[in-house]
């Protein structure tokens, strides 16, 4: 009984506050002499922390005046406290039914609890009473407006449900402890959580568990046993609150009160180097604040971080802000998402899917369910986030919804709860997604870098380029022991792929993925990278012409760049342009075309400044096919674009 009473001393005195009570009697509600007896009874019990006596003076002085309106808010107030949600709105209804006028603000106090335990319809008829009673006060009016939209909203959600089938992942994946925060690569191959579990060693000023990051690794669709990454990852502290690049090549996590923070929560990372990952650095000002910073994401792009800061300047309580990553690895002072992300109250877990373009997150500033839902949004095309739009009925419920990730194809999604059961306190379930919510489905690039002439594994760099726009859209490196790689790549687009590496000649690609692909077969290249020798040869991939013409396509710009950066960073590198043609149509008709167009690259890079004794150019017509001239596929690799290196 010590427990249930035990903050009723402070309630009692901020309810005899609100309700401006004095000890003289007839400013009761009760008229009953032997009632407001037992109720200052209880009062002088309370103050003397009697908890079992005041308890029983209640129940006399209930007894004497079921009416008595200050009681029933006062037991209102304390179960609300204690959260026995269930007990206060029964409290207060009954103070209501009394005299609803007797102290208006109940009336907001029982709609919230309604709200947030998910009685709408309720909710909204005392949100409504309550306007009534505020008719000059505008900001809380506004705010009482925006609780109706909320109940409407989730009156209609629950008569329109989305599709919503969660299943656990197993006890390969969870426990007895706490699994949450998911983050996954693009690959889906594997799986990092934060794990809540007993603390190894704690001292007296510690708690008695932990915060650790754990790992799992996918095989024939089949999730490994999780595994607590070792140190300097994990350390004695709490790590959480991670995400994982879309290629596996870094974590950013959440670290708190750390001997090199800047504030309370901090964000820091860590290289995977082979198969284990570096010391954990801070990423510093301007990313870090002396306010809290957590629950990062990375952009498939490798170029921008969403992150969650209390810092000055946002529109609420805790905002999605974002920061780029500038040349020399620098980052960009933290920019607000906007206005139509971010709202009076609070915003968390943000996640970009690896298109780029859908933004997850949770918030309970926007209509909603409850405390907090979960929400998308589509970035359009100016770059602005549109309105969000709330995932729905019984993905969002009256209770917290939050740390939802979706895979890179955009067809299931990854989240955790403590409320369906499971191994332990709060386990990882997947769900397939309704197609509303689903963002741009996303394949890979994936493989490794070598040396072509010693099958040495190399750490080069990634880019891959929008044709049509000619905008970089991902960058990355492929890891400096093992060269693996992976890129991603959002369908209905045609991209360029560029990997380099000083002492090299670069790799060109190209991938055509507009209209339909196959998902479940991403493309898989190894990458072999040529040393600067005399005579090594390189086919520009994304040099492009129309069906015999010799003029430049504006695509081929960024191809035609890469080789002006090479040729400007190895200032004594010559090199020879060649044309190469198919066998259709005469010999001499092919050898004219092939010359023009090897001319058409010599001209722009004399144009952008290339000295013109480093080059020459040549057609070779139909002479050197490299494949068979008897199948579309053959031909189309034979007409191409080359250049060979002549001195160096």
């Amino acid at each position: 009984m010590k427990s249930y009473f035990s903050v009723i001393f402070t309630i009692i005195i901020l309810i005899i506050s609100s309700f401006n009570l004095s000890a003289q009697k007839d400013k009761y509600t009760s008229k009953s002499a032997k009632a407001i007896k037992h109720y200052e009874k209880a009062e002088d019990y309370l103050i003397k922390k009697q908890y079992d006596l005041a308890e029983k003076e209640f129940a006399k002085a209930l007894k004497e005046d079921s009416a008595f309106v200050e009681i029933y808010l006062t037991l209102a107030d304390l179960n609300k406290d204690l959260k026995k949600y269930e007990q206060s709105i029964n409290m207060y209804r009954k103070a209501i039914e009394i005299d609803e006028s007797f102290f208006p603000s109940c009336l907001m106090n029982l709609a919230g609890l309604e709200y947030s335990s998910g009685l709408y319809s309720e909710a909204k008829e005392h949100f409504a009473k309550y306007l009534f009673y505020i008719k000059d006060d505008k900001k809380r009016i506004e705010q009482i407006n925006a609780k109706i939209v909320s109940c409407n909203f989730a009156i209609n959600a629950i008569k329109h449900p989305v599709q919503f089938n969660p299943i656990n992942m197993g006890d390969s994946i969870n426990s007895g402890f706490s699994e949450y925060l998911p983050s996954l690569t693009a690959d889906e191959q594997t799986l990092v959580i934060t794990v809540r579990r007993p603390r190894d060693e704690y001292t007296i000023t510690q708690s008695s568990e932990e915060e650790d990051f754990y790992i799992s690794y996918r095989k024939d669709s089949v999730w490994s046993k999780v595994k607590k990454i070792p140190p300097p990852l994990n350390t004695h502290g709490n790590e959480g609150a991670q995400a994982i690049s879309p290629d596996g090549s870094y974590i950013i996590f959440t670290a708190c009160n750390r001997f090199d923070g800047f504030g309370s929560c901090d964000l820091y990372y860590s290289r995977l180097i082979g198969s284990n990952w570096s010391k954990p650095v801070n990423l510093g000002e301007p990313v870090n604040s002396a306010s809290w910073e957590s629950q990062p994401s990375i952009s498939s792009d490798g170029k921008t971080i969403y992150f969650i800061s209390s810092r000055p300047g946002g529109k609420g309580g805790t905002d999605i802000w974002y920061t780029t990553i500038e040349d020399e690895g620098k980052f960009s002072v933290p920019m607000n998402i906007g206005d139509s992300i971010n709202t009076v109250g609070n915003e968390m877990s943000p996640f970009i899917h690896p298109d780029n373009n859908t933004l997850y997150f949770s918030s309970n500033g926007h209509p909603g369910m409850g405390d907090m839902d979960i929400f998308y949004s589509r970035r359009k095309t100016d770059g602005k986030w549109g309105n969000p739009i709330n995932i729905g009925y019984p993905i969002n419920t009256y209770a917290e919804e939050l740390y939802l990730i979706v895979n890179a194809k955009g067809n299931l999604a990854y989240f955790s709860s403590n409320k369906l059961g499971g191994f332990g306190k709060e386990d990882l379930y997947y769900f397939e997604l309704s197609k509303e919510a689903r963002p741009i489905a996303v394949t890979y690039l994936k493989g490794i870098v070598y040396d072509s002439k010693n099958n040495k594994l190399l750490e080069a760099n990634f880019e891959l380029i929008d044709l049509e726009s000619g905008n970089v859209v991902v960058t990355s490196k492929s890891n400096p022991i093992s060269g693996e790689f992976l890129i991603c790549l959002p369908t209905n687009k045609n991209y360029g792929l560029n990997v380099s590496k000083e002492g090299y000649l670069f790799y060109s690609d190209n991938f055509e993925i507009k209209g339909e692909h196959l998902l479940d077969k991403p493309y898989e290249k190894n990458v072999p990278l040529q040393p600067i020798l005399l005579g090594e040869k390189v086919i520009l991939k994304n040099i492009f012409f129309d069906t015999d013409k010799s003029e430049l396509k504006i695509e081929s710009q960024s191809e035609i760049d890469r080789l002006i950066t090479l040729l400007s960073k190895n200032p004594l590198l010559k090199i020879e342009i060649s044309g190469h043609t198919d066998n259709v149509g005469t010999k001499e008709y092919n050898q004219n075309l092939s010359l023009l167009r090897a001319k058409a690259v010599f001209d722009y890079l004399i144009k952008k400044g290339i000295n013109i004794n480093r080059l020459t150019y040549i057609g070779y017509g139909i002479t050197q096919p490299i494949e068979t001239n008897d199948t579309p596929e053959g031909r189309t690799k034979n007409r191409r674009t080359e250049f060979k290196v002549i001195e160096k």
